[in-house]
């Protein structure tokens, strides 16, 4: 019994199953991959992960497993874990079902959208082009993200978010080649900045624009380097330090 007649299990803690582990590692590993803190082909061992993530290898394979399942984890031939590459058409295909689910994500956001959403929103520009002009391509590429992921997550529709994060488990491990090859290039001003004044205005028909702006203009670049990769002009691996898992955990 505890000082005032209540023992602990009255405290309302909520034991810490294996499945609780299990979701905890796959709710990072997921993380890692949306953010690009993994890249395409990269091979995962068990043993580094769980090493990395600080638990057994057993909630770690399972989280491994689902992500397999939702494809945006391989298992090969030899049962290696790699990330997932996409080929070309993978990658023009998805980001059609992006332009549509993204682009209803932003429109249903404005209406939502409060000054402490926009101050967040132009926080998290600031931090994408902070981290560009510190070549900090990793930040880079998740600053990126989480500016995306703010503007989604405001439309308060958890079953589309849920797909479109799910998506972007594939999607984002390939921002990884953006940066230094295929920076996004715009014919004016920065989309991100067309987005902030949308959801300042609240305005649907604007933001839903400048998300799919973004995304066109903004991806431009890298869909010329998958041209070059997928033709054999250009090979393309994860860097060296990637091999020990540097941006694991998350930092966030």
């Amino acid at each position: 019994m505890g000082v005032l007649g209540t023992s602990v299990g009255d405290l309302g803690f909520a034991p810490i199953t294996r499945d609780n582990l299990t979701g905890r590692v796959y709710e990072e590993l997921r993380t890692a991959l949306m953010e690009g803190r993994l890249w395409p082909g990269q091979r995962l061992k068990i043993r580094d992960l769980a090493a990395a993530l600080h638990v057994s290898e057993t909630p770690v394979r399972e989280a491994v497993m689902q992500l397999v399942r939702e494809r945006g984890l391989e298992m090969q031939a030899n049962r290696a874990i790699t990330v997932a590459r996409l080929s070309l058409a993978q990658y023009g295909e998805l980001r059609r079902i992006r332009l549509e689910l993204e682009g209803l994500a932003a429109a249903e956001a404005a209406p939502h959208s409060t000054p402490a959403v926009v101050t967040e929103l132009e926080a998290l520009h600031a931090e994408l082009l902070a981290t560009q002009q510190a070549q900090d391509w990793p930040g880079a590429v998740r600053a990126n993200w989480r500016f995306h992921h703010r503007v989604y997550r405001t439309a308060a529709m958890p079953e589309l978010l849920g797909i479109i994060e799910t998506l972007w488990l594939r999607n984002g491990p390939l921002l990884n080649y953006q940066y230094p090859l295929a920076p996004p290039v715009y014919p004016g001003r920065h989309r991100h900045l067309d987005v902030i004044d949308a959801m300042r205005r609240r305005d649907p028909a604007g933001v839903r624009t400048a998300i799919c702006n973004d995304t066109v203009e903004g991806g431009a670049s890298l869909l010329q380097l998958m041209t070059e990769i997928e033709a054999g002009r250009v090979v393309i691996g994860p860097p060296q330090a990637a091999e020990s898992l540097p941006f694991l955990p998350s930092t966030s």
